[in-house]
């Protein structure tokens, strides 16, 4: 298994015999930015016209790396506001915190006996995250990708937004799944438990990956990626910045003396350009290719005011939004508290299942 990242698809592919449900989540570290709304929130948003989602802020995977936060509680409550904001109904669809659900640790316990050394050996985020001081990581964040596997399979979800840095990971759920499927396939047929074309428990979730701003660079170098770590506040557009704000950043963002191409081509070499015209593209709700046509061969002046204009539109009342639902974080808690009873009302019967499956008694 090469585990190369290559999973892409232009529209969410139905996964034939079961419920077509999304699952994703988002770590709550501090900070959501643009890369995270563009990367993941936007489809988060509109999957909700298509599909059964559940939304997930995963509190367990945020002390892998660091098990002491005491701004924790904070921070889930305001990636909460950030998925409310944005536009995720949760009435409709279900949005709750991890560690309210005990059945993602305990399917995640399993899927650590159904996973291999070697897979988890592969996986290039954790040789990232640990560095070079790999024997001081911890066990959780070198088994980070098995509790993912188990967010996942835990609501069977069919349909997983995953950013560039997640394919990888989402692979290996399949993996997984895969040989679940396999190792118990006798049992799961003698308890009538299989469904879909395989007649495995588990579907094989497919990834959704698209849109011209996958992966959102740094409004101060084009060459790395936009990140809640990085020391200039500039370098980012934070989810809770005001509209003065975002037009400061944007007006200050880097770019290069020579005017924008009509055609992709043209941005090659010219990183901050293509990160810019990407990020608007993302923002209409439209393409590279359709940016340039409209705006190639002006200056970039000119341009980046229009960005300037759409983002405070677009992003200007999330964060007012997000600023009103974190002043109410009685509010937040009850939405949390619901979307975990619900989120329970389908795991449950499922890790029930499993357990059935492996042979333990209950």
């Amino acid at each position: 298994m090469s585990y190369e990242p290559q999973l892409e698809m232009a529209e969410p592919k139905l996964v034939p015999g079961i419920t077509q449900r999304v699952f994703s989540g988002i770590q709550p570290t501090g900070n959501l930015h643009l890369g995270n709304y563009l990367g993941a929130i936007v489809k988060f948003v509109a999957l909700q016209a298509t599909h059964e989602c559940v939304y997930c802020v995963v509190d367990e995977h945020a002390i892998t790396a660091q098990h002491v936060q005491p701004e924790l509680p904070q921070q889930i409550r305001e990636v909460t506001a950030a998925f409310l904001a944005a536009g995720i109904d949760p009435a409709k669809h279900i949005v709750f915190n991890q560690s309210r659900v005990h059945q993602h640790a305990e399917l995640a316990w399993v899927f650590n006996c159904i996973a291999r050394l070697g897979w988890l050996n592969r996986m290039t985020q954790f040789k990232d995250k640990a560095g070079k001081d790999r024997e001081n990581a911890s066990l959780g964040l070198y088994a980070y990708p098995s509790l993912m596997a188990a967010d996942i399979l835990l609501y069977r979800a069919t349909h997983v937004p995953v950013g560039e840095d997640q394919k990888q990971h989402l692979e290996l759920t399949r993996d997984i799944a895969t040989k679940f499927n396999n190792d118990f396939g006798g049992r799961i047929a003698d308890l009538g438990l299989g469904v879909g074309e395989t007649n495995g428990y588990f579907p094989l979730p497919e990834p959704i990956i698209q849109g011209p701003a996958t992966r959102v660079m740094s409004l101060r170098d084009g060459a790395k990626k936009m990140s809640k770590s990085d020391p200039s506040d500039y370098s980012r557009i934070n989810l809770n910045d005001d509209g003065d704000t975002i037009a400061q950043k944007l007006r200050k963002a880097k770019t290069d003396p020579e005017p924008l191409p009509s055609e992709e081509k043209g941005l090659e070499g010219r990183p901050e350009a293509e990160n810019l015209v990407g990020i608007y593209a993302a923002l209409a709700g439209s393409s590279k290719a359709a940016v340039l046509g409209d705006f190639g061969g002006g200056q970039f002046s000119a341009f980046k005011q229009a960005l300037t204009d759409l983002a405070v539109e677009k992003l200007g009342p999330i964060g007012k939004r997000m600023k009103e639902l974190t002043a109410d974080p009685a509010y937040i808690d009850s939405v949390l508290r619901d979307g975990a009873e619900r989120a329970t009302a389908i795991a449950a019967p499922i890790m029930n299942d499993v357990k059935d499956i492996v042979g333990f008694l209950r």
